[in-house]
């Protein structure tokens, strides 16, 4: 019997939830960085050349925001991903849509989320192109993830890999930008384009099912198990 949502929510207290989160930020600020990658920098040198030769007005408080939001950006294209080449492409193609439709952003509104919002969209539309993709079966997708950093212990990571590899997709697009990105359940939900409590359960429920793939042990106060069947 599955577990409801309130229950599923009891299922994991905030030692085991803070745990999860530490892990999931860990993991991908290793594997990504917070630095601008050179590529990306040279790329956005060019975008500024060409936006001169357009005679189009400069806007460096824009730019330097975009710049800013680039780490996060690069986190949330790699968890789509699953590849750094693919994910570079997706944030310097949002870093390009971003500056040609800025009049269209709200100054007063989360640019986090609108940037989010763009490189969500982008990956989709080039997902629904790649239909002779082959589909991953036999849980190697995990494996080739990246070439995993030396300072973390390698079986960890890859476990922690693995495990959001088996995630359903929903769920775990939701749990990284709440627990990695720190985006709000209203923002997220934004992005995502469904109501903030339909977020929450897919965190709950992403979070509860990550916590059973990494084998942490959770149980009611009478020591049973509460994993739903």
């Amino acid at each position: 019997m599955a577990l409801s949502f309130d229950d599923e929510s009891r299922a994991l207290g905030k030692p085991v939830r803070d745990h999860l989160g530490k892990q999931l930020r860990d993991f991908y600020h290793d594997l990504i960085g917070d630095s601008l990658p050179a590529d990306l920098a040279r790329m956005v040198r060019r975008l500024e050349r060409a936006l001169q030769d357009r005679n189009e007005a400069p806007n460096p408080a824009f730019m330097a925001e975009l710049l800013e939001a680039v780490p996060r950006l690069r986190a949330f294209a790699m968890s789509l991903t699953y590849n750094m080449d693919r994910a570079e492409d997706l944030v310097q193609e949002t870093i390009v849509k971003a500056w040609d439709k800025r009049a269209r952003f709200e100054p007063e509104t989360n640019l986090h989320a609108w940037l989010f919002t763009i490189l969500r969209n982008q990956f989709y539309t080039e997902y629904r192109k790649r239909v002779r993709e082959v589909e991953d079966i036999d849980g190697s997708h995990a494996a080739t993830l990246i070439a995993l950093p030396e300072q973390f212990d390698r079986v960890e990571l890859q476990d922690i890999a693995g495990a959001l590899d088996k995630l359903r997709p929903d769920q775990r697009e939701a749990l990284l930008m709440v627990s990695v990105q720190g985006m709000s359940y209203e923002d997220a939900a934004a992005v995502i384009g469904i109501p903030p409590g339909t977020v929450k359960s897919r965190v709950n429920r992403g979070r509860t099912r990550l916590a059973e793939l990494l084998g942490l042990n959770i149980a009611d106060a009478g020591g049973n198990r509460l994993w739903p069947e």
